[in-house]
């Protein structure tokens, strides 16, 4: 019986270390979602000199690389309900390197998405 006790102890250890492995991979293979989105706002900003407000959107691509919306002030005004924003796309490598981002659209803060 000791036997088998340890048999099956053994087996639940090696699931858990294989578990436990496989997440260690994951977190080996490129950076988190939290310090993409941090480099992603950087990166935004100092490409295009002007405030990144939030991120909308984030998402993986089938090669492991990041896809983000950034929203971006592109010029304030007076109230801020009536103030320019930009839609960027930004998409990054499974490292976290900037590939390439592009403006979708610009629209007023206050206004709705017509639908």
């Amino acid at each position: 019986m000791s036997e088998s006790a340890a048999g099956s102890t053994g087996s639940k250890r090696t699931g858990t270390s294989a578990k436990g492995n496989a997440r260690g991979n994951a977190r080996e293979k490129g950076p988190g979602t939290a310090q993409v989105l941090r480099s992603a706002r950087e990166a935004i900003e100092e490409l295009t000199g002007l405030e990144a407000e939030t991120v909308s959107s984030v998402s993986r691509d089938e090669d492991g690389g990041w896809i983000l919306r950034v929203e971006v002030v592109e010029l304030r005004k007076i109230p801020d309900s009536v103030s320019m924003l930009g839609s960027y796309e930004m998409t990054l490598d499974a490292d976290g390197e900037l590939t390439g981002y592009r403006r979708l659209r610009r629209y007023e803060r206050g206004k709705a998405d017509p639908q």
